[in-house]
């Protein structure tokens, strides 16, 4: 098939730049594709790892409502593989917070504690931190390992919880037989609480040990 002069020139200017670009060019529209097919893989992968958590947390849910040894097992089982393989999942930080409390309800103590203290630690679900050591503190109460407890809720309290921490830490010390610094913790309490109705069982236990 023969070319004029134009379309001759057309030609050579397009081989001369595919000699040049064309390798690179290629390289660029693999990158594109395989950076494209990547990021599918990836939010695909994402899905799965939730779907699976998901599955995982329901069934510690329905394991946490049933009686008898089988049923722990099968807590404390969703539970570690939550935190093993989907420890960033959301799910794996709520399932140990049902697993602690179902462990705590059948008076497996130890079991909870275990639970609650990797939360405590686990970095990856700062906004529960706060509420783990809460829960520990109570748990450790109940073992009386008083100074254990105590060191979870001294200091200065994360932001919301001043009232609850305080409570918490006036329960710890009237356990230790430490009246005077009990009644101080449950006023601070008082005070965090504001106008809240929870101040009048706080007041009780402030009645309770003063012999009112």
């Amino acid at each position: 098939m023969a070319y004029d002069l134009e379309e001759q020139e057309k030609l050579d200017a397009l081989k001369a730049w595919w000699d040049r670009y064309g390798t690179i060019s290629m390289a660029l529209v693999f990158v594109v594709v395989a950076g494209f097919a990547g990021w599918r893989g990836w939010q695909w992968y994402q899905g799965h790892q939730a779907s699976q958590a998901m599955g995982y947390f329901e069934a510690l849910e329905a394991a946490a409502g049933q009686q008898g040894e089988d049923a722990v097992a099968r807590v404390k089982a969703a539970s570690a593989t939550l935190r093993e393989d989907y420890p960033d999942s959301g799910y794996a930080a709520r399932g140990v917070l049902v697993a602690a409390w179902a462990l705590e309800q059948r008076g497996d103590l130890e079991g909870a504690r275990e639970q609650l203290q990797w939360l405590a630690k686990n970095s990856s679900a700062p906004a529960l931190a706060p509420v783990a050591r809460l829960r520990l503190a109570g748990v450790l109460l109940q073992e009386k390992k008083y100074d254990e407890a105590l060191s979870l809720v001294q200091g200065e309290a994360p932001e919301g919880f001043a009232a609850l921490y305080a409570d918490r830490r006036g329960d710890i010390l009237a356990a230790q037989g430490k009246a005077a610094e009990a009644v101080q913790a449950w006023r601070d309490a008082i005070q965090a609480l504001g106008a809240d109705p929870a101040t009048q069982i706080v007041q009780l236990k402030i009645d309770a040990l003063n012999g009112a």
